[in-house]
């Protein structure tokens, strides 16, 4: 299995804070003159835009429909001109905000486990992958007093069997990813300086 070297991936459940806790690695790695290509999934990609119609719940497909759509926006955003490998190679780290651990959490819930990754092996895997660990309660809350509206992952049951499948994914990784699991009930600056400390 191919790793990127300083490839680094940011996983939770909706709510846990992943893209903040990104953002605020990418501005400290620039305060230390580390170019830093930020970027998540879905994309803003064409593909991307239609995984995010499909979550407000104004466009209706199947879920395995779903997940291969994830996939082929992931195969784009690695692989694309301006994509991830291609940004290693002008850049010191690439971050990401969401990468197929989420197709393996949120896909099998309705889709076998087994197939969400067969459509996701080929794809290679990052050398840091920091899981902000967030109980579900937590995260319903934030959501909750954040958001006007919610898409149609974001149900308390939902990100329940969404936790079980971050655990089974978590416990299949393959030898060379630096696994970071953080406590995501910590402030926003304590499980940032946790991070710092793993990271640079």
């Amino acid at each position: 299995m191919e790793i990127l070297e300083n490839f680094i991936v940011f996983e939770g459940l909706d709510g846990a804070g992943t893209t903040t806790q990104a953002r605020l690695l990418s501005e400290a790695m620039q305060k230390r003159s580390l170019s830093t290509h930020l970027t998540c999934e879905p994309t803003d990609h064409e593909i991307g835009k239609l995984i995010r119609r499909v979550l407000s719940g104004e466009t209706k497909i199947t879920r395995k429909a779903l997940a291969m759509l994830y996939a082929a926006d992931r195969d784009d955003h690695i692989f694309g001109k301006d994509g991830i490998k291609a940004q290693l190679v002008d850049n010191d780290y690439v971050i990401s905000d969401r990468y197929l651990f989420s197709s393996e959490a949120y896909q099998s819930i309705d889709t076998p486990f087994e197939e969400v990754a067969e459509l996701n092996k080929r794809f290679p895997m990052p050398q840091y992958l920091i899981y902000i660990d967030t109980p579900v309660d937590h995260c319903m809350k934030r959501i909750e007093s954040s958001r006007n509206s919610k898409d149609i992952f974001e149900h308390t049951q939902f990100q329940l069997s969404v936790y079980e499948n971050y655990n089974t994914a978590l416990s299949n990784l393959c030898d060379g990813i630096k696994l970071i699991r953080i406590d995501g009930t910590l402030s926003i600056e304590e499980i940032h300086m946790q991070i710092l400390a793993e990271i640079l």
